[in-house]
């Protein structure tokens, strides 16, 4: 029997906007280009190909001489492959109670990288070595979890943003205890955009020796990489890759997204963009009687507090999702893509459920 014959087509209508995810967004053009220009002939497999050479110098570029890319498929990987490599069987890692490697990654670094994460409660999302030193301590207890690593995320769950001294006071203050310091970047654009200041001020100027480099949430199509900044840090990098299967044997395809992005500042384009659409969701936001912002908008998200029956309501016409469903909290995320129009129908929606 021949299998039924069907043609590509689509299946969504591209009309449809929200404020859910910077997921929800498509893959930005160039980076499209950037895939069809890659494909066609052979290639060495599992990163031994042009795209992932090249790579290797964009990267330094942005992140100093030291620096080395190791391409993922997505942020969970990169941030499980990135905390083995930094510690022991007995390590563990503090991090803010908010923080996606706790809150959204289904216990993935506990469960495949066998690790511990130490979680301190935050105002904004964001560690102090004040609040590092809540967890920071017991290293020669081998009743313990030994704390190894500080991981901070740039921008936070929250869309707060590190500023470059509070970065290199965390990486001193982790460094004197002899602990290491990721960083979760995968907003990292996001951040350098509002500060107006390049990824290495963030990174390694400020001290810390390995990050996870976002690129899906940013206009790829899919994509992350581990970026070492610190090669003493770290050990077995590429064994701890494919022990977590996240090991592209078509690496170009993932290098060349991350390279689209890097090579002429497309990441900064596309974050500068999100972050501005944030900004407007965010004022007119504000001239509404009855909303609250819950966090500084630093990035390319808004957290607010609205009535639970508006939320219901709202939802049913642009997508978006609860923060805390029990305060009635909701999170609005911005795009590449986002336009003018979509914020102003967006508020404009607002404006008429809470006058119901």
């Amino acid at each position: 029997m021949n299998p039924p014959k069907t043609d590509a087509r689509r299946h969504h209508d591209p009309e449809v906007r929200g404020f859910a995810s910077d997921n929800y967004a498509g893959a930005h053009p160039e980076v499209l280009a950037a895939l069809a220009l890659a494909n066609g002939g052979h290639q060495v497999s599992y990163g031994e190909d042009a795209y992932t050479e090249n790579l290797q110098q964009l990267v330094r570029s942005h992140f100093g001489a030291t620096a080395e890319a190791f391409p993922v498929f997505n942020g969970t990987g990169a941030n499980v492959v990135a905390l083995q490599a930094v510690t022991d069987r007995w390590g563990a890692v503090i991090c803010a109670e908010s923080a996606h490697i706790n809150v959204d990654e289904c216990g993935a670094p506990e469960r495949v990288g066998g690790l511990k994460l130490l979680t301190v409660p935050t105002p904004d999302g964001k560690l102090t070595p004040e609040l590092i030193d809540r967890q920071a301590y017991g290293w020669d207890d081998e009743h313990r979890a030994m704390p190894q690593v500080v991981s901070i995320a740039q921008a936070t769950e929250l869309g707060t943003v590190y500023t470059p001294d509070e970065i290199r006071a965390i990486c001193e203050h982790a460094h004197a205890h002899g602990m290491k310091v990721h960083l979760d970047g995968s907003r990292l654009a996001n951040a350098a955009a509002t500060l107006d200041v390049p990824m290495r001020t963030l990174t390694n100027a400020a001290g810390v020796d390995l990050l996870s480099l976002g690129g899906t949430k940013n206009g790829a199509l899919f994509g992350e990489a581990v970026v070492v900044l610190n090669q003493d840090a770290v050990s077995h990098m590429k064994h701890l890759r494919k022990l977590s299967m996240q090991l592209a044997s078509k690496m170009r395809f993932v290098s060349v997204q991350l390279e689209a992005l890097l090579a002429r500042d497309l990441w900064l384009r596309n974050a500068r963009h999100a972050n501005e659409m944030a900004q407007r969701l965010a004022e007119g936001v504000r001239a509404v009687h009855g909303v609250e912002i819950r966090y500084p908008v630093q990035a390319n998200a808004v957290f607010a507090r609205l009535p639970h029956d508006v939320t219901e309501r709202l939802q049913k016409r642009f997508r978006f999702y609860f923060w805390d469903e029990a305060a009635g909290d909701v999170r609005w995320m911005c795009a590449f893509d986002t336009t003018e129009e979509d914020v102003d129908a967006f508020v404009s929606a607002l404006k008429e459920e809470m006058a119901r």
